[in-house]
This record gives structure tokens, C-alpha cells and sequence, in this order.
């Protein structure tokens, strides 16, 4: 254990000091790299949004990030399981905070950190810098100054405020309550519950089981000193306020006997045994002290069996995890301006939170956790962080609560539009691999897989099938073999199996082999190699889709590139007017999609054959709603003294004169192709000057395949591909030993490209 924790801190430490140090840094929005754009930024441009919110003070919503700006102030006086530790120590947490503001919600963050103890300057000095924000998220201020710290910038700002210690542990734990109570079938306002701890989380965690239903007579609340009952004088306001009429419990032993609730957010190892083995049927243990919980999960789950457990870890199943909550409630809150956070929204969290988790889980989620078929139950009754429809169901909910309520000064009228502006919030990687998605599903088309006895084959179906991507899935291999996999891995999957080999295929192989040999009788191919070749997953699948028996056909898991190509070319061809099919990947970055050709096929392309590349590739890209812009790459720019740079440069020379409205140029170092000010400063006669190249044609396989290579290798950008460009029919080769993703990722373009030819 020692060992583990030196390690831990070894890890921790250097991962904060990694250049730069800390964990954020503030980016530009606006370009900035030229005198024009410096002098709109600053001085003299800047003076017009100033004048305009000058008139008209909510125009800074328009002209400035303060509607997308969340101050997180502390005073470091309770951080985390470290106490008071003081603002300055307490900067990492804060920066920490930021990180999640950022990655769930796309929510900019200021960390800021005030050495100061005394509430009511603490309060003065939070209203003074609050014009810079569109919401302040009060963190890590020990009560009882934290009630009063929330309760007074509530009421005299009108912009959103939130204690996350206090709300954010609540509203996470009253959707796990609700789900728990309507797991086992009770009801809420005649549990009785215990809650241990009474500080800010604790008293903000009852006041929303009250408002969910629970009675405040079955609620009994211990602090250090024991229960609060009303003959204690020792209470302060909130205390008062969960006191019973009652002295004669002695102790937390005797409360929980009978009890069908535990709260903990206390200190690890209050719950014993003993006491878990009183409670009634179907306990409900929420054990949320960090890091060591009331009682340790794996010991409560062997002591009562049907008990449904919750903690704050994240190594346990049911973590009750703030993250859950606050990114998306600033995030509605922000969105409609709202003046204040209110009960309203809150309870609108809760609710969206709760149903969310009673919801079919998608199999990304399942990958994400490395587990199998997530679904609602006892280990299972709050959403798991990283589900990326959190934003799309509590955001709305909230933002909608806060309309209803009447504290939006910007309500949104277009539901629709406005989840896609959420989702578009989560980085234009994922917007465009929805919006590829989105596209598929207008007409999904039946696709046939042909490594069907690969457990990331029928996992990447099963994705397909709930994104409603493809209509039909067909796979190809042993049934048995097929069967037993997907038993195996408890996997949900609809899908027609087809075995090749299996006699009661016999006739349609038979059938197949006669229209592959009829085609190749001349090339030295017989009838029985004929017949031996069409029992093959590769060929039969080919087959079905050049009889038009499927849309789309996709191979290559388990074969090299080669050998699935030249099954590929065997039965289902080139199109008519293609010399020579070649290989397309796409990148999807910050920049938007960039398609790099030829990187799969061609070893050696002439200049006819670069050209030919360029028009494949540029007719795919605006099936896409994007305009061509073509970069042909070379090792120099603009200067044709090697065999390489010649055969480029007369490739542009043809495009440039049969196709004078294509934007392409070239030869070009990729630096420069990539980017517009330095070939705009050196090179001001492109063809490229101020677009953005998007189409990367390569000079030979080694360098385009190489370049994605290293690019996939670094693993931070989705990849999709290779696409096959000129075949006849969709046809597409994986990867080998592709993951899940890159093969929804090529299954869903697969459909786009039946999409394409179908219209």
C-alpha cells in the first residue's frame, strides 16, 4: 500500500510539473498573426464592442466570452480530504475543476483563488471581479460560512451561483436515490433514513431528498457530537433545521436498525457490519466519503447481498461523481442567462440524471468501461461520467427549468438547434463524425462484414445497429463459432449470419462461382478454383454486393491490405471509367476533415495517375458539402529538378488546364500546404492562396502511407479508412486488427458511399 501511494504521488507531482507547468492555459479565439486582425483585436478596433455594451450592457454576451465564462473561486479553507490547506495550495484542485468545466461542456474557466477567511470580505471581494463571468461555481468553503458565502452572492447577483460541494453532491445523489427506491420498490415518502455528516453536503443533500419526497420526521442526521435533536444547543441554523423531537437515540448503531437508507459524507469505516446487516430489506447505502468510503463496497455487498451501494470512488460501480451535474447545469444556465440557480433547476437535473440512466446504455459507453452490456439495476442506477449524452439531456432540462421558473433573460426557442449547438460544443472532431453519422442515417443500407468471427467485428455491428447505421448487418463465418461469441460477451446484436462454407449454402455458392468464372475463364481461372474461392468469406462477400444481394461490403480485419484488394478487384472491379483504383484516409482535426490520397495503393503513381487521384478524391469530398481545395505534395516547393517534383508539377499543369475552376496546386512541401500565411507570404500566385488545403495527394505510397502511419500512431485524432476510391461497387478494406471505432468510423462512410451511387 505504501508503495502504491509513493508511486501515486511520484505520478501526480510529475504530471503537474510537465511543461508548461500546471494543468490549463488560456487560446485565442481570433486570428491574431497579421497587423489587421491585432488592430480589430486591440487598439483602435476594440473601442466598438465597448461602445456598443456601453449602451447596451447585455450586448457583452455578444461581443465577449462572459457568457461562456465560469469563475472557480475558493478560499482553500476545506479542499477535498485535505482541509484547510489555504488558497494557494488549493490552485491545483481549482485547476482541476477547470479541466472538467472544459472537456464535458466546452465551459472556459478562470481558477481563482483569495486568500481571505473572513466571509464577508470573502463575499466583497467576489462581487467586485463578477462582471468578468457569466456564473461563479464556489468550491472547496467550509460551513457554516459557505451557507451564508452562497446564500448572499445569490441574492445580490444576477448571474448563476453554485456551492458544487453543497448542490453538486445533492442533485448526483438524489437521481441515484430516486433510481435506487424505484429498483427495489419502495416508496420515497415512507423510507426512513439516516444520514451521517452535517456539514454543507450533508445539509444540501437532505434538503433535496425532502423536495424529491422524503418526510423530514424519517430523516435523522448525526453530526461528530451525535444526532441533532432539538434540546442541543450547540446547533447553527442548518443544523436547526434537520433537529428532531427526540434525545432517546444514543447513537448511530440503534438509529440505522430498520433503517432503509444510509448517507454517508463523514469519514471511512463509520458503517460496520453489524450495523449494514440491521437495515431493512433492500438497503440503499450511498457511502460517499473520499477516499476511503463509510464502508468498503466489496464487504457490503458480501454482508447483505441485496444491497444497492453507491461511493464517491471511481474503481467501484455507482460513483457518486459531481461531474455527473454542475458542467451541464452552468452550462443551461449559462446558455438562457439566467439570473440565478434555483431549486427548479436543480430538481430538473436530478430528474434528467435519473431518467438517463434508465435509458438503453449505447455500446461506446460499455467500451469506455471495458464491461459488457451496462444496464439499469443495482450496479447501474447513475450514469457513467464519460457518457456523452449527459449534455444533451441535463443541460436542456435545466435550461428549460430556469424558463419556467422565470429566471431566463435568453430563452431558447429552437430545441432542436440547440442540442446541436451542445453537441457542437464537444469539439469539431465529433461534430463532424456526427454529422457524417447523422448523414448515414437518412438511409441506412445493408452491409455485409466478412470477418464475422471477430469479437470487435460484431461489437462494431452492434454499435451500427443501435445508431441505426446500417439496416441489415450481415457477417460472414462459422455460425457456431459466431453464436458462441456473441454469448460469450452477453452482446445484444441483430444480425444475419452467413456461413460460405455451411451446406445449406451450397446452390449459392455454386451460382456465384459460375458468374466469377465466366468472367475469368480467360485469365486461367476454372470452374473448381472457382468454386474453392467462393466458399472464401472475402469473395462470397464481394459476391452478394456485385449481385446486388447487399449495399456495401467490408473486409480486411484479419488479411493484409493486398490480399482483401485483389479479392476485391477479382469479383467486383474497378468502375468503367477508372484506370486505377488508389487509397483514401481522413483525418478529422481541429481544422475540419483533411483526406490524404494516395496512401494505400498505388506505389508509384505517374503524373496521369496523381491527377486522376485528385479528381477520385475531390468528387468523395464534395459528396461531402465540401469545396476541394488540393494540395499535390512534394519533398520542395514550386521547383521541378527531381523525377519526383516533375511528375507533380505536370500533374497541376493538366488539372490547371482541363479543369480550370478545381482549386489545386502544387508541388508543395506539406508545411506549406498546410498552412495559408507562410504560402500566402511566399508563394502569393497559388491557386491556394487564403483556402485552406483539405485534399493531400501524395507523390508515393511510401510517403502518404508512412505520413498516416505516424499520425495514427500518436492516436490523437479520429482516422477513417482507407476508403477505396473507383471501385464499382462500395467495397472498403480495414485496417488489420482495426479498433471498434475506426470500424464504425469506415462502416458508416460505407453507407454514405451506397448513399452516393444510389443517388
Amino acid at each position: 500500500m505504501r508503495k502504491d501511494i509513493n508511486n501515486l504521488r511520484e505520478e501526480s507531482l510529475k504530471y503537474h510539473s510537465k511543461f508548461p507547468s500546471g494543468k490549463i492555459q488560456i487560446s485565442p479565439t481570433k486570428k491574431y498573426n497579421s497587423q489587421k486582425y491585432l488592430s480589430l483585436a486591440y487598439s483602435p478596433g476594440v473601442a466598438e464592442p465597448c461602445k456598443e455594451i456601453a449602451r447596451f450592457s447585455k450586448e457583452v454576451y455578444k461581443y465577449t466570452s462572459k457568457g461562456n465564462l465560469v469563475a472557480v473561486i475558493t478560499n482553500g479553507t476545506s479542499v477535498l480530504g485535505l482541509g484547510n490547506i489555504g488558497a494557494l495550495a488549493s490552485k491545483p484542485v481549482m485547476e482541476g475543476k477547470a479541466i472538467l468545466f472544459k472537456i464535458f461542456s466546452g465551459i472556459d474557466v478562470f481558477d481563482i483563488e483569495i486568500d481571505e477567511s473572513d466571509p464577508e470580505k470573502f463575499i466583497k471581494v467576489v462581487k467586485a471581479i463578477s462582471p468578468t463571468f457569466g456564473g461563479i461555481n464556489l468550491e472547496d468553503i467550509k460551513a457554516p460560512e459557505a451557507f451564508e458565502i452562497e446564500r448572499r452572492l445569490k441574492s445580490e447577483l444576477n448571474i448563476p451561483v453554485m456551492h458544487d460541494d453543497q448542490h453538486g453532491t445533492a442533485i448526483i445523489s438524489g437521481a441515484a436515490l430516486l433510481n435506487s427506491i424505484t429498483y427495489v420498490g419502495k416508496k420515497i415518502h415512507n423510507i426512513k433514513m439516516v444520514i451521517n455528516g452535517a456539514g454543507a453536503a450533508a445539509i444540501s443533500c437532505a434538503r433535496i431528498y425532502k423536495h424529491l419526497g422524503v418526510k423530514s420526521k424519517n430523516i435523522l442526521m448525526f453530526d461528530s457530537k451525535g444526532l441533532l435533536h432539538i434540546s442541543r444547543k450547540d446547533l447553527n441554523k442548518e443544523k436547526k433545521e434537520f433537529a428532531v423531537n427526540t434525545s432517546f437515540i444514543k447513537n448511530l448503531e440503534e438509529s440505522i436498525k430498520d433503517s432503509d437508507v444510509f448517507i454517508g459524507l463523514s469519514i471511512g469505516g463509520i458503517l460496520t457490519p453489524n450495523m449494514l446487516k440491521n437495515m431493512a430489506k433492500d438497503p440503499i447505502v450511498f457511502a460517499m466519503a473520499n477516499p476511503d468510503p463509510e464502508i468498503d463496497y466489496n464487504l457490503a455487498i458480501k454482508v447483505r447481498p441485496d444491497v444497492i451501494i453507491a461511493t464517491g470512488r471511481s474503481d467501484y460501480p455507482n460513483q457518486v461523481n459531481n461531474v455527473l451535474g454542475f458542467p451541464y447545469i452552468f452550462r443551461g444556465a449559462l446558455d438562457v442567462h439566467a439570473s440565478i440557480i434555483n431549486d427548479e433547476m436543480k430538481l430538473a437535473a436530478v430528474h434528467a440524471i435519473a431518467d438517463l440512466a434508465k435509458e438503453p446504455v449505447p455500446e461506446q459507453i460499455n467500451i469506455v468501461y471495458n464491461q459488457k452490456n451496462i444496464s439499469f439495476g443495482k450496479e447501474y442506477i447513475i450514469p457513467k461520467p464519460f457518457d456523452n449524452r449527459l449534455i444533451t439531456r441535463v443541460a436542456p432540462a435545466v435550461a428549460k427549468a430556469a424558463m419556467d421558473s422565470g429566471v431566463a433573460k435568453n430563452p431558447i426557442l429552437d430545441w432542436k438547434q440547440y442540442q446541436e449547438k451542445l453537441l457542437d460544443r464537444m469539439g469539431y472532431e465529433n461534430k463532424i463524425l456526427r454529422m457524417i453519422k447523422n448523414r448515414a442515417r437518412t438511409n441506412p443500407k445493408k452491409v455485409v462484414f466478412c470477418n464475422g468471427e471477430e469479437y470487435e467485428i460484431l461489437k462494431s455491428v452492434q454499435i451500427l445497429n443501435e445508431d441505426g447505421i446500417v439496416s441489415i448487418p450481415i457477417v460472414l463465418g462459422n455460425e457456431n463459432r459466431i453464436k458462441r461469441l456473441i454469448n460469450t460477451n452477453n452482446l445484444n446484436v441483430k444480425l444475419q449470419i452467413i456461413d460460405p462454407e455451411k451446406e445449406d449454402n451450397i446452390k449459392k455458392v455454386e451460382h456465384y462461382a459460375q458468374i466469377l468464372w465466366k468472367r475469368r475463364n480467360r485469365k486461367g481461372l476454372t470452374l473448381y478454383e472457382s468454386k474453392i474461392r467462393m466458399r472464401k468469406n472475402d469473395h462470397f462477400g464481394a459476391m452478394m454486393v456485385d449481385q446486388g444481394e447487399a449495399d456495401a461490403v467490408i473486409t480486411g480485419y484479419s488479411r493484409n491490405f493486398s490480399l482483401s484488394l485483389r479479392t476485391l478487384l477479382e469479383v467486383i472491379g474497378r468502375s468503367d471509367s477508372i484506370h486505377r483504383i488508389a487509397g483514401m484516409m481522413i483525418l478529422l482535426t481541429k481544422r475540419g476533415p483533411l483526406f490524404l490520397a494516395d496512401t494505400s495503393v498505388i506505389s508509384n503513381p505517374t503524373s496521369e495517375e496523381l491527377a486522376r487521384i485528385a479528381l477520385m478524391a475531390s468528387y468523395v469530398v464534395k459528396g461531402f458539402d465540401i469545396e476541394p481545395h488540393i494540395a499535390m505534395l512534394s519533398f520542395q516547393n514550386f521547383s521541378s529538378n527531381s523525377k519526383i517534383s516533375s511528375k507533380v508539377s505536370q500533374a497541376v499543369a493538366f488539372l490547371h488546364k482541363k479543369y480550370p475552376d478545381l482549386i489545386v496546386d502544387g508541388e508543395l512541401q506539406p508545411d506549406f500546404a498546410l498552412n495559408e500565411f507562410l504560402l500566402a507570404s511566399k508563394f502569393p500566385f497559388s491557386k491556394l492562396m487564403k483556402k485552406k488545403a483539405n485534399i493531400f495527394i501524395f507523390p508515393n505510397l511510401e510517403s502518404g502511407n508512412m505520413t498516416y502511419k505516424f499520425i495514427r500512431g500518436l492516436g490523437n485524432m479520429p482516422i477513417i479508412g482507407p476508403l477505396i476510391l473507383g471501385m464499382r461497387k462500395p467495397a472498403h478494406i480495414m485496417q488489420m486488427q482495426s479498433n471498434i471505432e475506426e470500424i464504425v468510423n469506415l462502416a458508416t462512410l460505407c453507407v454514405i458511399d451506397a448513399q452516393f451511387r444510389k443517388n
